[in-house]
């Protein structure tokens, strides 16, 4: 694997326009090419202590592998990469599960994540719950995660069609979260990337508020300013109601990449 790579990352989030405080959380480490987003759920505060957690420890301890990793990572290979995301995932949701399990007022707290690690050619996302990552590509747009969500498996099940899921009351109920139970698995996979594409992570603000038809427009439209198409997708969510914290993280895989052994990374403009 390379890492011959430049990307353009614009992210938001906002508490929406319901909520009192915001639950989601971001984390990045551009000099890996590394996106992490969680949006957290439980009691007062819990779920927003939930998505911090998950972010906080797992960019800590990502950075920490990767900023080894790399220096091998030809060696080392995608199965072993897949391998080391899945038990910092584990690290991760072990370290919600204690918190919730010892402090009272973070009882059942979870959340969901999003991440994505991008190299020369190649993104790896993992991911657990309905935070999504979608991919523009050309005028193609498409998701790209697969929701754990009760929804989603009626959708497979066949019970409900994907014009019905739009209209059910029931997008928010997870089957999987991180820190709700003492094991987890997150869904990694690996896709090739070409020069132009932009990956969408979000929470569910973003995909329940606003149709998918409005944000592939968007980046249509905006892909050239990654900082406005990023601003102007908040503000749709929030325009349609704001029902929910809303996160979005956007990367532009630039063309033209040169051959280095760094990661270059143009990082634009962290707003909270």
């Amino acid at each position: 694997m390379k890492l011959n790579v430049e990307l353009e990352i614009a992210v938001r989030t906002h508490p929406g326009m319901v909520r009192s405080h915001n639950e989601d959380s971001i984390a990045v480490a551009p000099e890996f090419g590394l996106v992490i987003l969680a949006d957290g759920m439980g009691g007062y505060n819990a779920g927003e202590v939930a998505s911090g957690m998950a972010t906080a420890v797992l960019k800590n301890d990502l950075t920490a592998d990767l900023a080894e990793w790399y220096k091998e990572l030809t060696k080392r290979g995608t199965t072993k990469l897949h391998t080391v995301l899945q038990a910092r995932v584990v690290g991760a949701n072990t370290a919600i599960y204690q918190s919730a399990l010892s402090q009272r007022q973070y009882a059942g707290m979870g959340t969901t994540l999003v991440m994505a690690l991008f190299r020369d050619g190649l993104v790896t996302s993992a991911h657990i719950g309905d935070s999504r990552m979608y991919r523009m590509r050309g005028e193609e747009f498409a998701q790209i995660t697969r929701d754990h969500s009760l929804l989603q498996d009626q959708i497979d099940a066949g019970m409900v069609t994907p014009e019905q899921a739009k209209l059910s009351l029931n997008k928010n109920l997870v089957t999987r979260a991180l820190g709700v139970d003492p094991t987890v698995e997150a869904d990694i996979h690996d896709y090739p990337t070409q020069p132009g594409d932009i990956y969408l992570l979000c929470s569910d603000g973003l995909s329940d508020m606003v149709p998918e038809q409005d944000i592939q427009e968007t980046l249509q439209v905006l892909g050239g300013n990654l900082e406005l198409a990023a601003s102007t997708l908040i503000q749709k969510a929030n325009d349609n109601g704001g029902r929910d914290n809303v996160s979005v993280i956007l990367v532009k895989v630039q063309p033209g990449s040169k051959a280095s052994r760094n990661l270059f990374v143009k990082f634009i403009n962290w707003l909270k």
